[in-house]
C-alpha cells in the first residue's frame, strides 16, 4: 500500500496566494505549480492590493468568498482566527518587489511558511532581516528561482558535486530577452507597471533575470562568490532602470565567471544558460532545451545527456526530479514545482516535529539574501564603471 499524501501527515498543505489577480502572469504560475502534485491546494488569497479586485478575482483561482481576502493583514488575522486544523500552512508571494519583505515578514512571524518570488528583498538590511526571522521561527522559506527545478541542473550540480568535471575553472550563464524592443511607454500598462520604477523594483533586468543567472551559478557550481565588477546600461527611450548589463564574477582567486542580462536584444525570448568548464570536462545547458545537457571532453565526441529517468547515465538527483518517461518533455512548470515539492517535504516535517536537514534543495533565505547582495554589489560598481566589489556574506 502506497503512503498517504504529505506521509506523516496525511493530508494536502494548505496554500494562501498573495498576488496574482488581473492580467499578473507569475501568481498563475505559482498556483499552478504548487498543486500541480495534488500535495498542496489552494484555499486562500489576497489577489490584489485593491480588495475590490483581490475578492472579484477569487473565484477563479477557486478561493471560497469567505477566504477571499482584501489585505495581507485581513488575510493573516482570519486564517489564525481560525483553528489550526483549517487553517493556512504557507503562503506564497506573487507580487511586485518591494512588497516583498513586508508580506513575507508578516507572514513568517505569524507562524506560516513562505514561497516567495525573487528578489527577497530590494534591500540587504531587509533581507538580513528576514534571514533572522526564519531563524528564529523555524519556518520553511523557498525562494522560487524556478530553473534549478530543472531535471537536467539537479543532474550537472551531482555530476560537479562528484567530480565527474574535474576543478571548476570558468562558469558564464547569460540571460537573453527582447521583449523591451519597440516597447512605447504605456500609462497603463495591464501589468507590471512597477517594474519601470526604481523605488519599486529597485533594479531592472539585473534583479529581474540576471539574478536568475548569478542563483544558478552558484547553485549548480557549488563556488561562493567573493567579488564583482558590472557595468549596465540603460538603452530603452525613457527607461530609468539597467535593461542590459555584464557582469564579471571572482570566486576566491582561481575561478572566474561572467553573465550578460538583456531584455533588449532582438528575437531572444526567455534564453537562459549556463556552461561550466572543469579540467576534466566542460558541459552546457540551455533553458529553451531544458531536456538536454551537453558534455564535452577534448578529443571525444560530445555528449548529449537526454532526460531519460531510465539512462544508466542519469544520477539520483535528475531521476528524482522526473515525472514522465524519457522523450515527453517537461518544462517549466514541472520545474516551479519541484521547488514547491523541495519546500513541501521540509513544511511536512516541520508540522510533525521532525529534524530538517541543513541543506537544503530548493532555494532558500540565504540564497535570497545573497541574490540581494549581488545585486547592491553590481550597482555599486556600475557607479564606479566597473569597479571591483566585495560579495560579502552576511555577519
Amino acid at each position: 500500500m502506497s503512503e498517504a499524501i504529505n506521509h506523516p501527515l496525511n493530508r494536502k498543505l494548505r496554500m494562501a496566494l498573495v498576488g496574482g489577480a488581473g492580467a499578473a502572469f507569475i501568481g498563475r504560475v505559482h498556483a499552478t505549480a504548487a498543486q500541480l502534485d495534488s500535495r498542496a491546494e489552494l484555499v486562500a488569497g489576497a489577489l490584489s492590493s485593491n480588495p475590490e479586485k483581490s475578492r472579484a478575482a477569487a473565484p477563479s483561482f477557486g478561493i471560497a468568498e469567505d477566504r477571499a481576502y482584501g489585505s495581507i493583514s485581513e488575510l493573516i488575522d482570519a486564517e489564525l482566527a481560525l483553528p489550526a486544523d483549517q487553517r493556512i500552512d504557507f503562503v506564497s508571494i506573487a507580487t511586485p518587489n518591494f512588497t516583498h519583505f513586508g508580506i513575507a515578514k508578516a507572514s513568517l512571524e505569524a507562524g506560516f511558511n513562505v514561497l516567495c518570488d525573487k528578489p527577497m528583498t530590494t534591500n540587504v538590511p531587509d533581507a538580513d532581516e528576514l534571514v533572522r526571522i526564519v531563524r528564529e521561527t523555524g519556518a520553511v522559506f523557498a525562494l522560487t528561482h524556478n530553473y534549478t527545478g530543472y531535471p537536467m541542473i539537479r543532474q550537472a550540480r551531482e555530476m560537479i558535486a562528484n567530480g565527474e568535471l574535474g576543478e571548476i575553472q570558468a562558469v558564464r550563464s547569460n540571460y537573453i530577452q527582447g521583449w523591451m524592443c519597440g516597447l512605447k511607454p504605456d500609462p497603463n500598462p495591464p501589468r507590471g507597471a512597477w517594474k519601470t520604477d526604481p523605488a519599486k523594483a529597485g533594479s531592472g533586468s539585473l534583479g529581474d533575470v540576471g539574478t536568475h543567472a548569478y542563483n544558478l551559478i552558484c547553485y549548480v557550481t557549488g563556488l561562493t562568490a567573493t567579488e564583482v565588477s558590472a557595468n549596465m546600461r540603460i538603452y530603452q527611450p525613457g527607461g530609468k532602470l539597467d535593461d542590459y548589463g555584464q557582469a564579471t564574477i571572482a570566486f576566491g582567486e582561481r575561478q572566474l565567471g561572467t553573465i550578460t542580462f538583456s531584455q533588449i536584444s532582438h528575437g531572444r525570448l526567455n534564453d537562459l544558460t549556463l556552461e561550466v568548464d572543469g579540467t576534466k570536462a566542460s558541459l552546457l545547458w540551455r533553458q529553451e532545451q531544458p531536456n538536454e545537457l551537453i558534455v564535452r571532453k577534448t578529443g571525444e565526441a560530445t555528449q548529449i545527456y537526454e532526460r531519460h529517468p531510465a539512462a544508466a547515465y542519469i544520477n539520483d538527483s535528475c531521476r528524482a526530479a522526473c515525472r514522465i518517461a524519457g522523450g515527453h518533455p517537461e518544462g517549466f512548470f514541472e520545474a516551479f514545482a519541484n521547488i514547491y515539492n523541495a519546500a513541501f517535504d521540509d513544511m511536512v516535517i516541520r508540522a510533525t516535529g521532525g529534524t530538517r536537514a541543513e541543506a537544503n534543495l530548493y532555494p532558500n533565505v540565504l540564497d535570497g539574501a545573497k541574490g540581494v547582495r549581488f545585486v547592491e554589489a553590481c550597482q555599486a560598481s556600475n557607479d564606479e564603471r566597473g569597479g571591483w566589489k566585495p560579495l560579502k556574506e552576511r555577519d
